[in-house]
């Protein structure tokens, strides 16, 4: 698992509960795909009474439609050009990897 650089903050809404958590400092995070989509840890460790955990599992389809929603909101985003060009290298990254294999360029 991978340190959280950053922050993120996860509600759950339920008619007669309601679950909030906060996932920063020396929380850690696990993100991979697998056959049928994008599977997402977020861990927050120490004293039991501290230690909380959320897991997603969000199909390919879905997943594609949350980052085309996203890019009809970016004009919203501040002008922040650290957020905006962390953003930006991770969907290049993202694009690369997702090229077929015989496009991919050789690093050898």
């Amino acid at each position: 698992m991978k340190l959280i650089s950053d922050k993120a903050e996860v509600v759950l809404e339920y008619p007669d509960k309601f679950y909030i958590g906060t996932f920063a400092g020396s929380s850690r995070f696990e993100a991979h795909l697998d056959e049928t989509g994008i599977a997402l840890t977020l861990y927050h460790g120490g004293e039991e009474s501290e230690r909380k955990s959320v897991r997603m599992h969000i199909h390919y389809g879905l997943f594609a439609d949350i980052l085309r929603e996203l890019a009809k909101t970016v004009s919203a985003l501040p002008n922040d050009d650290a957020h905006r060009n962390a953003l930006a290298q991770a969907a290049k990254a993202l694009e690369a990897a997702l090229q077929p294999r015989d496009k991919v360029p050789s690093t050898s």
